[in-house]
């Protein structure tokens, strides 16, 4: 009995040390200045204002060094354990789906999304992490910069920047011997924040609103309690140890920021969209009986609006 309990111990132990050990997803892009300097830029209207964004998909259709830069690097970081998300291949749709986002409304006041191309971009291509990389090229030099950020909250997370002298080799052989010398501390950066993410949940921000027509608002009434309060004990309980921060709050909104939720839940990973559908089914039930309606605004954040749909 108590050779199969030590097996058993044995077999959570190993398996526990390989969750931790697990590395995170890394999605690979040029950065906005190297786009924007080399004129691989569009436009979109977000909401009546013209944005200019990355033309990810004519980059890396006309330019020559982009994707074997991209796949040396990549090379280099799943070496050290990363998965690595072909970001290439998604682009290619990106365009059809930035035409959908345009046409998507509610039903109440024809609210359009508050999406970027690269938000969109995210959603297609789930990963933990994005890696931007920006490189120039002199007689003299090379000069690069290479900048990880979290895809949910667009912090930066690891950074690293090195000049190299030109030599005969082509330029990826050149920028992937330029990042060897400093990928070693690069990756300790992103490996610890990492370790955070597992240790105390990833951050997301949820916004809470109401229909200008609803008859249920945040101050409204159930069991003696404000329903913002029933939120806001709802989100401790479903958090990672119970970590979020009320950022403002009125009778008709509330903005929760480093809302900590669990990497992974039911075998997937757990992004602002799913975690506020709990709470959306959570709200549908007696005694509250609350009609909401979800929009994403990227991975990491998303919208409850309460009412109806």
């Amino acid at each position: 009995m108590k050779k199969i309990a030590s097996i058993i111990f044995l077999f959570l132990s190993l398996s526990l040390f390989a969750q931790q050990a697990k590395k995170p997803t890394i999605m690979i892009l040029p950065s906005d200045n190297w786009c924007a300097t080399r004129y691989f830029t569009k436009t979109y209207n977000n909401q009546g204002e013209t944005v200019y964004y990355p033309d990810y998909r004519r980059a890396f259709l006309e330019d020559s060094e982009l994707e074997t830069v991209i796949s040396k690097i990549g090379e280099l970081l799943t070496e050290k354990g990363y998965s690595l998300k072909d970001a290439h291949q998604a682009t290619k749709s990106l365009e059809t789906n930035l035409a959908k986002n345009d046409v998507i409304f509610s039903n109440t006041n024809n609210a359009g999304l508050a999406m970027s191309p690269l938000d969109i971009l995210k959603q297609r291509v789930r990963s933990d992490i994005l890696i931007q990389i920006n490189w120039n090229v002199t007689k003299e030099a090379i000069t690069f910069t290479m900048e990880a950020f979290d895809t949910y909250t667009n912090k930066r997370i690891s950074t690293a920047t090195g000049v190299s002298e030109r030599n005969k080799d082509i330029i990826p052989i050149q920028i992937e011997n330029a990042i060897k010398k400093h990928i070693k501390k690069f990756d300790e950066q992103m490996d610890k924040y990492f370790q955070d993410l597992q240790a105390n949940g990833r951050e997301i921000a949820v916004n809470i609103q109401v229909w200008d027509n609803s008859e249920t608002n945040l101050e409204t009434e159930y069991q003696g309690n404000e329903l913002l309060w029933h939120i806001q004990e709802w989100l401790y309980q479903n958090t990672v140890k119970g970590q979020y921060n009320l950022s403002d709050a009125t009778e008709n909104f509330a903005y929760f920021e480093q809302v900590r939720i669990p990497i992974i839940q039911r075998n997937r990973a757990l992004d602002a969209r799913e975690f506020v559908r709990g709470l959306q089914k959570y709200l549908q039930e007696s005694p509250y009986n609350v009609t909401s309606k979800i929009i994403i605004q990227g991975l990491g954040k998303a919208a409850l609006i309460i009412g109806e749909k």
